[in-house]
């Protein structure tokens, strides 16, 4: 005989709630990039604590209309104030679910995990003390998720869109068959075009059982030869870039993601890199992106591209390429002692210079400089020309609402003839 358990309802499904509409809430807080503290405190001091945390997923499920009108009745009391131990009692449980299905994780022992989950019960006690000296982490699941939402609203803004992987006039044999088929000859991927073959063997000897096939006889599909793009991200992160009331490093970084999530799903052999470049410039892993923020930095555009050329030159790949995104002119340059000499005001000459010098030796490293010009000074223009016309890429003058969707189409467009 079957029985059938009842409970008694509470008023809402926190299990089945959505983690991952929660986290496409949170993306603004995941990858802050500082302008939210500078210009409110409300965001509060940016780090990656618990408490933190907890602040933006109460924000997004009170602010950004995740929660149902039953869910809100069932946070509430009867005067319909919010009520405390329940929402925390909701928080706790969502943060302690995302760490469940490894979309964070916190960097706390695992004995202390036990007494710091559910956004530390000890904190709560005493003064969340015990939140603040907790911190998480996005782990690869969770930027691999913010890298597709970002690829996923870039090619929607895009309309069709097909891809495939970076076109070349050269043909080889691969898998997909585009062009005719030709004889086979030796190295070539036995692609073997069955029709083909046994109608070549029937036109020599006729047709019989059994059919000789003979060496000759053998006919592989041809497709387009598709190369390897290895490419570094160069982003400029300037103080400049969260000024005049606008963030623009944050666009940046999720244009990364995407790119990296476009990368690993649909040209598993090309590779991307970052780099930040400000007074100097460094290399970070894509898994740092999302901490990642600005500084009160000059822009030494010359040694982020000797960087990424440096990293370019040691990957064997058919085409390199620097994708620069930046606000604004080279005012530093790393000296040859290792001293940084820095000039805000106006072009400097010797800066200029060496930037250019460092853009020639792109070009002749067969590496192309494609630039993304996040403003529109007609002394910027003049710079981007002149590193165009040296190293003969691209420059695009865009916005923070169309940097993503020009960095897609120009990656999903390019055609580049090998050099053998």
């Amino acid at each position: 005989m079957k029985f059938t358990k009842y409970s008694k309802w509470e008023g809402a499904d926190w299990e089945s709630f959505s983690l991952e509409d929660l986290l496409d809430r949170l993306a603004e807080f995941l990858l802050q990039s500082g302008y939210q503290n500078y210009y409110s405190p409300y965001w509060g001091d940016g780090d990656q604590s618990l408490d933190a945390l907890r602040e933006a997923i109460m924000r997004a499920l009170l602010e950004e209309g995740l929660l149902s009108d039953e869910e809100i009745e069932h946070l509430t009391d009867e005067n319909g104030n919010l009520n405390a131990e329940a929402m925390s009692q909701l928080l706790d449980r969502l943060i302690e679910r995302l760490i469940e299905e490894g979309y964070i994780t916190i960097n706390e022992e695992p004995s202390n995990l036990q007494q710091e989950t559910g956004l530390a019960r000890e904190g709560r006690r005493a003064g969340r003390g015990a939140e603040r000296s907790v911190k998480f982490e996005l782990t690869d699941k969770g930027l691999d998720f913010l890298g597709f939402k970002a690829l996923k609203e870039l090619i929607a803004s895009l309309g069709k869109s097909s891809f495939g992987r970076h076109d070349t006039n050269y043909l080889s044999t691969g898998v997909e068959a585009n062009e005719r088929s030709r004889p086979y000859e030796f190295g070539d991927t036995l692609n073997l075009d069955v029709s083909a073959t046994l109608k070549s063997a029937i036109e020599r000897e006729g047709l019989g059982v059994p059919l000789n096939l003979e060496y000759s006889d053998l006919m592989v599909h041809q497709t387009e030869y598709q190369s390897s793009c290895a490419t570094v991200l160069m982003l400029d992160c300037s103080h400049s870039m969260i000024l005049y009331g606008e963030d623009r490093f944050t666009p940046a970084k999720r244009v990364a993601l995407a790119l990296t999530h476009l990368i690993r799903t649909q040209y598993p052999g090309d590779s991307l890199r970052v780099v930040l470049f400000h007074d100097s410039a460094e290399e970070i892993p894509i898994s740092g992106l999302a901490r990642a923020q600005v500084g009160p930095y000059h822009t030494n555009t010359c040694e982020g591209l000797r960087l990424a050329r440096r990293i370019l030159m040691s990957q064997r790949k058919d085409m390199r390429q620097i994708v620069m995104i930046t606000d604004g002119k080279p005012s530093a340059l790393t000296l040859e002692d290792g001293r940084i000499y820095k000039n805000p005001m106006g072009l400097d000459p010797q800066i200029l210079q060496e930037t250019f010098k460092e853009v020639a030796l792109c070009r002749r490293s067969g590496i192309m400089i494609n630039t993304f010009m996040l403003a529109d000074d007609y002394y910027l223009v003049d710079f981007v020309k002149k590193v165009t016309e040296i190293c003969r890429g691209k420059a695009y003058f865009t916005t923070t609402m169309t940097l993503g969707q020009y960095i897609l189409m120009d990656y999903l467009r390019r055609r580049t003839k090998l050099v053998h």
